[in-house]
């Protein structure tokens, strides 16, 4: 294979990816600010920035639909015990709090409130609320092929965790015949999420330019003002993950009898970590080896639950969906009542299962969640336009995002290691 040692490409393709994003925006801004309402330079790049839109929804069901089978069906009904049953619970407990914390601070801070970003074509309307009834009916499909046809998330999900489930226990099943074929179809889904994440891959080695052309028209056309509300979403983010931490995990903590002061002090390593490279997979060896030698938790217990934490919790990803949700609401002036939140709610937990894993899963999650609430990604809407504001200053997000990601696969460890009775208290102590 022949590799170009020098030139744009080669030094494009092997730079930092966040940081090309984050470059997108800051060119973008000031670009558009320099060139203020330039009509002609709006419209050579407003195809370019439509085109990243158009991309990330075309990935956005293959990705539900290979990684939840794939995410749900690698757990053995077998070893799904009292461990399993626990940590699972926990998860979903703890994911549940976060996405209630990340709109709650959304409505109180509110960022991007007051901003008026200059309309497209396609933007999105309010859609007539449904009651709590349909919305929860809504979730089971009648027709999952149409439902995942027509993009229509909480269905797709739904159908997506029965399928995996059932190939679960067939994958289990003591009949060879019925236990091969499942595997089979695993190794089907999963070779389809391997391709599914490389074109993903792809569509993020072009998201710095469609986050330029997004962004630039955004500062064309709206001017300087644009800055306030990207630092108010951003301080709202990091907020929410604070007080994930205190009141969710040290509460955990105080509950269970473990002090959460040693817990902080303690948890800093695998959190440092995930907040520097931004990944909770590559984090992994750095929390298990925290929970065995400092924390005293066994083997048998964080050999399950870390493993599972990676494919199923998502906490600080889910305070980012809640808050970012909000800001696009409030620029593009479609107020999310209760039904609406508590769809983003459901949305938010159930895609968090399997997903984690996924190359951009903040960005390809959000995009779930806004459709699920009628604020559709249409190319030239103002929807888009706020979207690709968020995906301008993802990194900076991510690292915080990332790092409570794997603080709550720690946190749930080190509970059901101690609800079984298995906690070593002298390590715990030290």
């Amino acid at each position: 294979m022949i590799q170009q040692k020098n030139g744009v490409l080669s030094f494009y393709f092997q730079s930092n990816l966040l940081l090309r994003i984050f470059l997108g925006l800051v060119l973008g801004a000031i670009c558009g600010i320099v060139f203020q309402n330039a009509s002609g330079a709006i419209e050579f790049l407003k195809p370019f920035g439509d085109l990243f839109v158009r991309l990330l929804k075309m990935i956005m069901v293959p990705v539900i639909v290979c990684t939840l089978i794939v995410g749900t069906s690698s757990i053995s009904p077998s070893h799904l015990g009292k461990v399993g049953v626990k940590i699972i619970l926990f998860y979903m407990f703890t994911s549940l709090f976060s996405i209630i914390i990340g709109l709650s601070v959304g409505s109180v801070l509110s960022p991007g409130l007051g901003l008026e970003l200059a309309q497209g074509a396609g933007v999105a309307k309010e859609a007539n609320a449904p009651t709590l009834v349909e919305i929860l009916l809504a979730i089971i499909p009648t027709n999952p092929f149409e439902s995942i046809a027509k993009g229509d998330v909480l269905p797709t999900i739904c159908f997506c965790i029965f399928f995996g489930i059932a190939l679960a226990f067939s994958r289990d099943s003591k009949k060879e015949e019925i236990s091969k074929a499942a595997d089979t179809v695993f190794a089907f889904f999963e070779g389809m999420s391997d391709v599914m994440f490389r074109i993903v891959g792809w569509i993020m080695q072009y998201a710095p330019i469609g986050v330029f052309a997004l962004i630039f028209i955004v500062f064309s056309k709206n001017g300087a003002q644009a800055f306030g509300p990207l630092l108010s979403v951003t301080v709202s983010v990091y907020v929410g993950l604070v007080l994930q931490v205190v009141l969710v995990y040290c509460v955990i903590c105080l509950i269970f009898k473990l002090s959460p002061i040693i817990f902080l002090k303690k948890v800093r390593k695998p959190m440092i970590t995930a907040f520097v490279t931004r990944s909770s997979g590559a984090t992994i060896p750095v929390s298990m080896e925290t929970l065995e030698k400092d924390m005293g938790v066994p083997r048998s217990i964080f050999g399950f639950t870390i493993p599972v934490g990676a494919t199923l919790n998502m906490d600080g990803t889910t305070i980012y969906l809640g808050v970012c949700a909000i800001f696009i609401a409030n620029i593009v002036g479609v107020p999310l009542d209760f039904s609406a939140q508590l769809t983003i709610v459901l949305t938010a937990v159930l895609a968090s299962i399997g997903t984690a894993g996924v190359p951009g899963a903040g960005a390809i999650m959000l995009l779930m969640v806004l459709e699920s609430v009628g604020l559709k990604v249409e190319a030239g809407s103002v929807v888009a336009v706020a979207y690709g504001m968020i995906l301008g200053i993802d990194a900076i997000l991510d690292m915080g995002r990332t790092s409570m990601n794997v603080v709550g696969d720690v946190a749930g460890s080190l509970v059901v290691g101690k609800m079984e009775g298995k906690l070593d208290e002298k390590v715990w102590q030290s």
